[in-house]
């Protein structure tokens, strides 16, 4: 069987692939907790569900506009001046499956090969593969004072004649830290100046924390959004809890998104009609569910870091926003894939390795679940990896027996 040697070189998803771990393991009746999971569990707005059925109702499931649907943008116009206090046209606007997408569908506009996009760490896992797909070369930029926030004299000494684009994920996953007002200034002035794209990957940007909020990069910029090189990114995954509806879009000036809606009508053709309704009606209806959902997650974040404290030799850094945390396991092991391995296999807890974000050492935890599963996951791994816990542990209705520390 012929294969390309570029499919060859993307790797699996680690996210997706622990998600079957964790399936598996439930099906066959395993007490596992999944700590690895960027899904909160709340349940779909009824006002999303209520837009989706009246469309699925009325039997008029068709094609769509390549772009989405008018009144879809529509919502997406008036979102972007309420959260952004920045005036779009719908002419700005693509609608794709989900923020992934719109990722995959912007570097297929942007890159040539070779080209770079500078990608700083801890970076969500899928983007160094999707620019590898579109034969483009990723650059991680890593802090060099061992923190989580980007200094721009490391990405300065990162910049060459073929950079393209730097994407900023703000509040970041995996670490949940808010980048500083004066880095996105300074990000938005160099990359106004050199003509670089500056992609903000904002799909956690209302769920933040303690009154913080992450700096608005439009209010740094001097030109207008057809001259800009600032493109946007959202969806409705995290903020609304609708991760399962796939759909996300893009800000852009009016140029590159006419190019997209080329690249989208020759792969997909369209979204979904009733997917796209349902983003409409979550957009369109009451927002106190993003609040709930807010303070939910919120005092999570709290019961984790409180958890974690009690861990020998762990440090981690509180999150700003997302659900995810990037606790350090170095005192254990610098092998995160071994960790996470370990505790999969011997605590029945998923992790994902900090190696897949670009830090080594570390273990993502989510803490979107149940106050119930953090507090007992955190006891099994500390069961697991701390010598100085309890030999005993019930996993179920198994007593367990630590043997290998």
């Amino acid at each position: 069987m012929s294969i390309s040697k570029l499919a060859q070189s993307i790797v699996e998803s680690p996210t997706l692939r622990l998600n079957e771990e964790a399936r598996l393991l439930k099906e066959r009746g395993e007490p596992v907790i999944h700590l690895g999971i960027g899904e909160p569990k709340n349940k779909t707005p009824i006002s999303a569900i209520l837009s989706s059925v009246a469309k699925l109702s009325a039997g008029d499931v068709k094609y769509t506009p390549t772009d989405g649907t008018p009144s879809l943008k529509k919502a997406i116009v008036r979102y972007t001046e309420e959260n952004y206090d920045k005036v779009v046209a719908p002419e700005n606007i693509i609608v794709c499956d989900g923020a992934k997408q719109c990722l995959f569908n912007l570097f297929f506009t942007i890159l040539n090969p070779q080209d770079e996009v500078i990608i700083l760490a801890p970076y969500w896992v899928s983007y160094p593969e999707i620019v590898k797909m579109l034969y483009g070369v990723p650059v991680i930029v890593t802090p060099e004072d061992g923190s989580f926030h980007p200094r721009m004299e490391d990405i300065l000494r990162a910049v060459s004649p073929y950079t393209k684009a730097i994407i900023v994920n703000n509040p970041n996953n995996p670490s949940g830290i808010i980048y500083s007002k004066e880095f996105i200034g300074e990000i938005v002035e160099f990359c106004e100046k050199k003509g670089v794209y500056l992609i903000l990957d904002d799909i956690y940007h209302k769920l933040v924390f303690d009154g913080k909020k992450p700096a608005l990069a439009y209010s740094y910029s001097k030109t207008d959004l057809e001259s800009s090189h600032i493109i946007t990114i959202n969806g409705v995954s995290k903020l609304y809890g609708m991760t399962g509806f796939r759909i996300g879009w893009l800000v852009a000036p009016r140029k590159l998104v006419r190019i997209m809606t080329n690249v989208q009508a020759q792969t997909i053709s369209c979204v979904s009609v009733v997917l796209q309704a349902a983003a409409e009606g979550a957009l369109n209806g009451q927002q106190n569910v993003v609040e709930g959902l807010r303070l939910y997650i919120q005092n999570n974040r709290d019961v984790i870091m409180q958890e974690l404290k009690t861990f020998n030799g762990v440090r981690c850094v509180p999150p700003d926003g997302t659900f995810y945390c990037l606790p350090d396991f170095r005192a254990y092991s610098p092998n995160s894939m071994e960790i996470s391995d370990l505790l999969l296999k011997k605590a029945l807890v998923v992790t994902v390795p900090g190696r897949e974000f670009g830090m080594e050492g570390h273990l993502r935890l989510s803490y979107a679940g149940s106050v119930k599963d953090i507090t007992e996951g955190i006891a099994r791994m500390k069961w697991a990896l701390d010598p100085t816990s309890p030999n005993e542990i019930y996993i179920g209705d198994r007593k367990l027996i630590r043997d290998w520390l």
